[in-house]
């Protein structure tokens, strides 16, 4: 027995962490860094110091006029009222899904995960053909809401039910795997002390998960502020009623006003600045 600990011995000390071979090289790591910064100056950074750039070329009077746009403010109108509509309900949808994923078994659970992540294997565009397919006026319910003078597809309805479908799953997947790691200990634990269902929810696992929730909203909001394909099909691309802010944007370039294009754009970016700000105060409160 100690000729064989003797012998392993050397072993550790050739492949162990010590070993030189296996130390880090400082020129490994700074060429992965400088690589990565280059990535991230070449998509990231160039092309948000191009779209400011662009925007204010032509002076402040002009980045302000399109600000002030009627159909721009129009836009902006839309896109916070999709917003505001859409991610309540898929926060509520998310913490449900999440809870009903790791607090019970039952058949059916991993068709459910699946299809957890359908809006992100699927394009976004064919998310918006098939609410045209069901609520179009050729669409399966299109006769139906034709008659009684409903109005989805081309209207905010559909823009909103396109936008619940292309971020339905942001809260759930942010909340899944923390609840997950958390278990139900806790929970059972209420339970013996007597707690009812909304008690355990509201003591028990809402502290736990608050900041994964508000994690998973902010990244939520991102999204559906910045939702372009799938809207695009639903909109009907109505100036001044069914654009929001990325579809308003679209239209100035293809119509080359793009300094006003850029402006709008520029008013995403600052919208995409201050959720990227939220996310990082948030993630710095969740490690405290």
């Amino acid at each position: 027995m100690a000729e064989i600990i003797s012998d392993a011995v050397p072993a550790v000390k050739r492949y162990g962490p010590s070993s030189s071979a296996a130390a880090e090289k400082p020129w490994v790591k700074w060429t992965f860094i400088s690589l990565a910064g280059l990535v991230l100056l070449w998509l990231i950074v160039l092309p948000l110091i191009t779209v400011m750039s662009e925007a204010l070329k032509k002076g402040w009077d002009v980045y302000l006029a399109a600000l002030s746009d009627p159909d721009a403010l129009s836009a902006l109108r839309l896109t916070l009222l999709v917003a505001a509509i859409a991610v309540p309900l898929n926060s509520i949808f998310g913490v449900i899904a999440a809870w009903t994923l790791t607090k019970f078994r039952f058949r059916g659970k991993n068709l459910l995960i699946t299809l957890l992540d359908l809006p992100f294997a699927v394009s976004p565009v064919i998310g918006g053909l098939i609410f045209v397919l069901i609520f179009g006026r050729q669409g399966w319910l299109g006769p139906w809401l034709e008659s009684h003078d409903i109005k989805i597809i081309f209207a905010v309805p559909g823009i909103v039910l396109a936008t619940l479908f292309v971020t339905f799953p942001f809260v759930a997947k942010e909340l899944i795997p923390l609840m997950e790691e958390q278990g139900t200990k806790e929970e059972e634990a209420a339970v013996t002390l007597g707690a009812r269902g909304w008690q355990i929810f509201w003591r028990v696992t809402l502290p736990n998960i608050k900041w994964g929730l508000l994690y998973g909203i902010i990244l939520c909001n991102a999204r559906a502020m910045g939702e372009f394909g799938a809207v695009s099909v639903v909109s009907g691309h109505i100036r001044g009623e069914t654009n929001t802010l990325p579809l308003h944007v679209e239209i100035l370039y293809n119509e080359y006003q793009f300094s006003a294009s850029f402006a709008v754009a520029s008013l995403l970016l600052l919208l995409a600045v201050i959720t990227l700000l939220l996310k990082h105060w948030f993630t710095r409160k969740n490690a405290h």
